[in-house]
């Protein structure tokens, strides 16, 4: 069974850091997509970044030079590395993959950038 578990969220002031994990269980990461994606109240889900089983990134426009994805194969694990944090970075983020024709979701981390 696919379990994956975000952690790492918290507050933080305007122009702060923090580090976003994702580890993944019943599968092997480096062989899949990963997306971080948000949810900000009362707004839709929103992909943010993605990094597929070669290592090729892609972000969200909003937070290019500022958020990093990277994955450690031995731990299992995606990381978001956010810098330079924004209150409109508040959000719920989850991480997300598709494995067959299933996609996983975790359950989400709260992420609250303050002013």
């Amino acid at each position: 069974q696919v379990q994956l578990v975000e952690s790492g969220g918290g507050l933080v002031q305007a122009g702060g850091s923090l580090r976003l994990s994702c580890a993944a269980s019943g599968m092997i990461l480096s062989t899949k997509t990963m997306d971080w994606y948000r949810q900000a109240p009362g707004k839709q889900r929103e992909l943010v970044a993605t990094i597929t089983s070669g290592g090729s990134t892609d972000y969200a426009d909003s937070v290019k030079g500022r958020f990093t994805i990277s994955r450690d194969n031995a731990k299992n694990t995606v990381y978001l590395q956010m810098n330079s944090l924004k209150p409109e970075d508040t959000a719920v983020y989850y991480c997300r993959t598709v494995v067959g024709l299933k996609y996983y979701w975790g359950r989400g981390t709260q992420v609250t950038v303050s002013e």
